[in-house]
């Protein structure tokens, strides 16, 4: 992958898929984030190997000499800002002070926020695989189940070329394109995509009571193929996190959540303003509907909220059994307990998300631009993310 060219003493711009890579691949980083203080505390670029250094731009306006002592000299250092422009002013000052091997991320946290990386989960039965899109600077997953030449995604974001794309390179046409549930921390991508390849578009009808356009009804009971690959809906009605959210279970290995069950958390019950009358639905189907199922399942979230919970690849799974001896939210004995838990003391509400549940019932048509300013920051789904 082309990160830039690497001459010394000139300032380099690094994407976001390159930033990505060095990520996942635990290269040492140092970053300077010349955001203001709350941007930076809300929501900044993780990694095992990342060290970073916050100080706003407007502290560096008339140079960087107070930051210099601060900031090595024998690793690559990145400059970041919301959109590029400030981050190129202060890399250009750092490369003017002595500093050989500085970037700046082209089109900043915009554009960190947007990059999806696809990882490998694992084979299906008959040849197929399922695949992750990871999300990393927004934490959303979406998925896409491969078999016969025909595809499936799940919870796909808006930025469907990745999905077309990469269904391309694997000789699969998209037949079918599913929402677990309508999402309040980003814009779902699945009616645009669902458009641009002719794929059914599905949606829980609970949740899609408000919707005004058309779509396929995820309805309990009912099975999908994809090529000769089994998705199982049956039995997993999974109210909750929304009154609609639906889990799937993939080839009888992998159990699809949504944003019911995370690895290191559960799904938050107050979106839709109701914490109070969903909270026991959300018990219902953690502490019932899931402990029925097999251990031996592989869960596979639709979010994740620290960069901790990547495995290996920048894949975020976790075996169900495991979950329920380890995860906090699977091991609240007391229900009035869990009910404060998961009603009480949230993180703040995903940014905009009022006006992203509008934008996904088809309520609103914000412009490209007013889309990105309506995601900026974490996605805030998960009761524990704080």
């Amino acid at each position: 992958m082309n990160t830039s060219n690497r001459e010394e003493g000139r300032l380099r711009g690094l994407t976001a898929a390159a930033l990505a890579e060095k990520v996942l691949s635990n290269k040492p980083l140092f970053i300077l984030d010349v955001r203001n203080e709350s941007d930076f505390a809300d929501w900044k670029i993780e990694g095992n190997r990342v060290d970073m250094l916050n100080v706003p731009y407007f502290e560096l306006l008339d140079g960087v000499e107070a930051v210099t002592d601060k900031i090595p000299t024998d690793r690559e250092v990145l400059v970041v800002c919301a959109k590029e422009g400030s981050s190129k002013f202060v890399g250009e000052q750092l490369v003017e002070a002595g500093f050989s091997d500085v970037s700046y991320l082209v089109g900043g946290m915009k554009s960190w926020s947007e990059h999806l990386e696809p990882v490998k989960v694992g084979d299906l039965k008959d040849g197929g695989a399922v695949y992750q899109f990871v999300r990393i600077g927004k934490g959303c997953l979406s998925y896409m189940v491969i078999s016969g030449g025909e595809a499936a995604v799940i919870d796909a974001v808006r930025m469907t070329g990745v999905f077309t794309a990469f269904a391309g390179e694997k000789q699969a046409v998209i037949k079918h394109v599913l929402d677990t549930h309508l999402h309040a921390d980003h814009i779902s991508g699945g009616r645009k995509l669902a458009a641009e390849t002719g794929a059914a578009y599905w949606l829980p009808p609970k949740d899609a009571e408000e919707v005004v356009f058309g779509y396929s009804e995820l309805e309990e009971g009912a099975d999908m193929t994809v090529g000769s690959t089994r998705i199982a809906i049956q039995p997993m009605y999974s109210p909750g996190h929304t009154i609609g959210s639906t889990s799937f279970v993939v080839d009888d290995r992998y159990l699809l959540t949504g944003d019911i069950l995370f690895v290191a958390s559960i799904g938050r019950p107050d979106l839709a303003g109701k914490a109070e009358d969903w909270a026991g639905d959300l018990r219902a189907t953690l502490y019932d509907r899931y402990k029925k199922l097999s251990e031996e399942l592989i869960v596979l979230p639709a979010h994740f909220g620290r960069f901790a919970e990547l495995g290996e690849g920048g894949r975020v799974s976790a075996r169900l059994g495991d979950l329920f001896a380890n995860n906090p939210g699977l091991n609240i004995g007391d229900e009035g307990e869990f009910r404060k838990t998961v009603s009480e003391n949230l993180p703040p509400q995903p940014n905009a998300y009022q006006e992203i549940r509008q934008t996904n019932m088809g309520k609103i048509t914000p412009t490209e631009e007013e889309q990105r300013e309506m995601e900026i920051g974490p996605n805030r789904c998960a009761v524990h993310d704080q």
